[in-house]
């Protein structure tokens, strides 16, 4: 037997080994080599904002623009994720800087903004967007230097670099708005060691803006399209008057520094910037806890069970075995089909879709396989591979749906394949309804389009499959026939809803990085943590499951299939409010479309939770009651 002493190292050595994950490359992707003053293309990827939600392209906004636009083919991914890839203007060649460059300028002339181009730049500055550009599949950051200590003196105080991702397009100061209509590129490059007969060869291995806001009277361009940036700080910022036309000059510089971070590593700047000494010591705090009480529950329950046994299974004492109590006085209901079983399979066979789909992709982006360099990369697999788990949700589904003496199966699979499917495919369709009135990128861009994801999604890759996953179990017939009918007592109900709270109160300081994440345009690449906090979530679910049943049982209640279900999907309740307090308290949206495109997603994301940590709980009572009673003797 192993105690919890014994699993602790071993386990704090799973964390090392699984938290030392870093941001290498998939076999077979390789590096650009650039030479001297090769040419190294500036693309843009779109406009983001916490504030709206709503991503946009980057020719959204009147932008120089190059003579021939060209857009990148997308995934699916990137297409949900609203990125619209497309070249720019900006002409940098390797290891050649430029001074200052002249965007779209014609016989020295400036760039004229009609008063309603000026007032849509006004509103996407007032709405906190940014602007996102790649070199070299490499996303551009600003740098951020901040000093740790305030209070103390100049010399003592300590520069904390952060990045944030992509620049602001302009900002605003007393009432009024002005333009970053200046980009300074800093690119940094790896020299390679090449032999001495040979030319060298360099790797872009970081990209940083400086973003500026220079007014027109203060640009000094001539007609070759270059130009002359002030000196000093004499210079006054672009302000965009929303109320008439504007000119102004684009213009930018390029600057090369050598830099020895080396192209596998070049991901490191963007995806080091939370504090891991955080996530270190929230996932040790609950792998402590959680060994704990998992070392706590079980000495309690198994003691109990086995006295338990012991006293059901005695032979000499007639008169204990006539006066049954606890949870053996309910063996002959305990396996009996609850209410609307079809619906209860379908939703187990989609959660254990989701559980399928979650542990594949966390696992497979632990590895790095899953690189952010490949764009969308992450939720195309996820997509897919949600379809190819129908296999195992339509075999669980059936399996379940057959012991509960469903007979109807074909219905059983086509509800398993269309219900959560077609719940998601609802919500999304109108929020892509309101996204697409406001000429978003991150719409689907036509009804056509969105007929064609839906016979993707829902009609034909996972019928076909949960049919075959299904068909295959009723092959093999049903997975228990211990349904016997007897008495059907009254029985008060004895389980908690709260228990949710518990498996929630674990994992909620994971729930901040993944919130911010997902709607403050962060990158999130610590899927070593997140792995064995998905562990721990699954052991915790289960325990509480198992403790809720049978405290359940003892109250001489057997009706706990459904009950059991919803109690263990309880934490996504949690989720819920969490999600609230972060929306009040985190973010900054007060329009309607936004507000409604954050809960319509949270909704999206509570209902995938319950499902998940539901179908966990729901198996794992359900083999513990499975061998509960097959231990016992029953007459």
């Amino acid at each position: 037997k192993c105690s919890f002493q014994d699993w602790l190292p071993w386990s704090l050595l799973l964390l090392s080994l699984m938290c030392e994950t870093s941001a290498f490359y998939v076999p077979g992707v390789a590096p650009i080599n650039f030479h001297q003053n090769d040419p190294v293309e500036i693309k843009a990827v779109k406009l983001t904002s916490s504030r709206t939600q709503l991503p946009y392209e980057y020719y959204s906004l009147p932008f120089c623009q190059p003579s021939k636009i060209t857009y990148k083919a997308e995934n699916l991914g990137e297409v949900l994720r609203g990125d619209r890839i497309v070249n720019t203007p900006f002409q940098v060649l390797m290891n050649s800087e430029k001074k200052c460059e002249v965007l779209c300028s014609q016989s020295n002339k400036p760039v004229t903004l009609t008063v309603e181009q000026s007032r849509l730049v006004a509103e996407r500055i007032t709405e906190d967007y940014y602007v996102h550009l790649i070199a070299d599949n490499l996303p551009v950051a600003t740098r951020l230097e901040l000093y740790s200590n305030r209070d103390s003196d100049d010399k003592k105080k300590e520069k904390d670099v952060q990045f944030e991702h992509g620049y602001r397009l302009g900002f605003t100061d007393v009432n009024k708005i002005y333009l970053h209509n200046h980009l300074s590129f800093i690119l940094y490059y790896h020299r390679e060691d090449m032999e001495e007969d040979q030319e060298h060869t360099y790797r872009v291995v970081r990209f940083e803006v400086i973003p500026q806001s220079i007014r027109l009277e203060d640009l000094k361009a001539d007609e070759k399209s270059s130009c002359t940036l002030p000196e000093g700080t004499n210079s006054s910022p672009q302000e965009i008057d929303p109320t008439k036309e504007n000119q102004l000059y684009f213009t930018y510089s390029v600057h090369w520094e050598e830099s020895d971070i080396k192209w596998a590593s070049r991901w490191d700047t963007y995806l080091t910037m939370s504090d891991v000494q955080i996530h270190w010591f929230s996932i040790i705090n609950s792998v402590v806890v959680v060994f704990f009480l998992s070392g706590i529950l079980s000495m309690i329950i198994i003691r109990t069970l086995r006295k338990d046994i012991a006293n059901y299974n005695k032979e000499d004492d007639i008169e204990d075995t006539m006066e049954e109590s606890g949870w053996k006085l309910v063996h002959g209901d305990v396996f009996r089909p609850p209410q609307y079983p079809m619906i209860l399979s379908s939703l187990l066979g989609s959660g254990i879709q989701l559980f399928c789909m979650i542990l594949i992709v966390i696992f497979v982006a632990m590895l790095g396989m899953l690189s952010p360099s490949s764009r969308g990369a992450l939720m195309t697999t996820a997509c897919f591979l949600f379809m190819f788990m129908g296999v195992f949700g339509g075999f669980s589904a059936g399996r379940l749906y057959r012991t509960l003496k469903g007979h109807r199966w074909k219905k059983g699979a086509f509800c398993t394949a269309t219900l959560y499917p077609g719940v998601v495919f609802g919500i999304c369709f109108v929020l892509n309804c309101f996204i697409w009135g406001k000429h978003s990128s991150g719409a689907v861009s036509a009804l056509s389009t969105m007929v064609l994801w839906l016979c993707i999604v829902v009609r034909e890759s996972p019928i076909p499959v949960v049919y075959l996953g299904y068909y295959y179990r009723l092959l093999k017939g049903s997975h228990m026939n211990t349904t016997t009918e007897l008495r059907n007592q009254q029985i008060p109900r004895g389980a908690s809803s709260l228990a949710g709270i518990l498996t929630f109160g674990r994992h909620v300081h994971r729930a901040l990085f993944i919130f911010s994440a997902i709607w403050e345009n962060q990158f999130y690449y610590l899927f070593g943590f997140l792995f064995l906090v998905f562990i721990i979530l699954v052991v915790s679910c289960s325990q509480i499951s198992i403790v809720m049943v049978y405290f359940q049982l003892c109250a001489e209640d057997y009706r706990w299939w459904w009950r059991n279900f919803l109690v263990s999907g309880g934490s996504a309740f949690y989720v819920l409010v969490y999600a609230i307090f972060y929306f009040v308290n985190k973010l900054d949206i007060v329009e309607f479309i936004p507000s409604l495109l954050y809960f319509g997603y949270t909704a999206l994301m509570v209902l995938s939770f319950w499902l998940l940590t539901g179908t966990i709980g729901f198996y794992a009572a359900y083999m513990f009651v499975r061998k509960i009673y097959a231990a016992v003797k029953i007459d």
